[in-house]
């Protein structure tokens, strides 16, 4: 059984296409990811007879903290490091080709958004900027230079800065996209109210401590009166993956083609949940192939019939991470 390229990947346009490719992918990293062949193992899942995707186990998103998770032999282009308080240990995902990164994400702001040359490009993410390794950073770096636009660029902690530039492309009338941190967007219109309803405003969760945590429904309102906009957009993805889900508001997440959330009982791993059910989110995501697509994070979230999903919080005791993980 062959292995998808990037092309059958990114063009995949039916439900049978994407269950075809999730089980060639299966079976090669099965093979290939000696973390992910030793975790099947211990299951006692015979790969041989996985034939449909119900059937495929989902690796704990853990295992980033404390193994190289890899189906390939080749060096690292990228290490992707996940952001974590003091004394906590932080995820690690080598990326040998970065390409399939890019193009995931390209493809991506392409679907839910069009023609990133159409937009500036406005990043306030404070915290991400002040580490390494952040795989946010990555693609927000390339979205600035995708739009080949000189007023697209990041704002550290010049507010004020940010706020002109916000009045420009509001009297220009020109498409803008202002992705930040929630604690960064909060602290914004703290000190600089602006009624801009054509902005898109995308956050991208985490208080990193900084603030308390809230409820969605409260964030937003909040953040919809300080912009001046009718809705918040988000993004969910994480260190571990190399695709991302996004929300174009109300906290309701869509998954790009190649990738696809599943619901597990919190109290039977193995076992998943239908639509409207609450649980553990278990992630597919086939821009993963060197490493592993099959991911059981320590998110809760639920379905919906149309494959949307949302993002209910977290499981007790689990460390914080930045990626949209507010309660809701």
């Amino acid at each position: 059984m062959s292995t998808p390229d990037k092309q059958q990947v990114f063009s995949i346009s039916s439900t049978e296409e994407f269950n075809n490719a999730v089980l060639q992918i299966f079976q090669y990293q099965a093979k290939n990811c000696a973390v992910y062949r030793q975790f099947i193992s211990g299951l006692k899942v015979d790969v041989t007879a996985v034939s449909s995707v119900d059937q495929i186990p989902f690796l704990p998103i853990e295992f980033f903290k404390s193994h190289r998770v890899l189906s390939t032999n080749k060096a690292a282009q990228l290490t992707f490091t996940s952001s974590g308080t003091t004394g906590t240990t932080t995820s690690s995902h080598f990326v040998n080709d970065k390409s399939w990164y890019e193009d995931s994400f390209r493809n991506a702001f392409k679907l839910f958004y069009g023609d990133i040359k159409d937009y500036t490009v406005l990043a306030l993410l404070p915290s991400y900027l002040e580490r390494e390794g952040s795989s946010l950073i990555y693609m927000v770096n390339d979205l600035i230079k995708q739009s080949e636009n000189t007023d697209s660029g990041y704002f550290l902690y010049n507010h004020e800065e940010l706020y002109h530039q916000l009045k420009k492309q509001q009297d220009a009338k020109k498409p803008t996209l202002l992705i930040g941190v929630t604690f960064g967007l909060l602290d914004f219109i703290e000190h600089y109210q602006i009624n801009f309803p054509e902005l898109v405003v995308m956050e991208t969760g985490g208080m990193k401590g900084r603030r308390k945590e809230m409820i969605r429904e409260e964030l937003h309102d909040i953040l919809c009166n300080g912009f001046g906009v009718n809705a918040i957009h988000s993004e969910y993805g994480m260190t571990e993956l190399l695709s991302q889900a996004y929300s174009l508001g109300e906290g309701v997440f869509v998954c790009p083609p190649w990738m696809k959330i599943i619901i597990r009982d919190t109290n039977d791993p193995i076992s998943t949940l239908a639509n409207g059910k609450t649980g553990g989110i278990n992630v597919i995501d086939l821009a993963n192939i060197n490493s592993c697509s099959f991911i059981a994070t320590q998110d809760l979230g639920k379905t919906f019939t149309d494959g949307s999903f949302e993002v209910l919080g977290r499981f007790d005791q689990s460390d914080i991470r930045g990626c949209n993980l507010l309660i809701a």
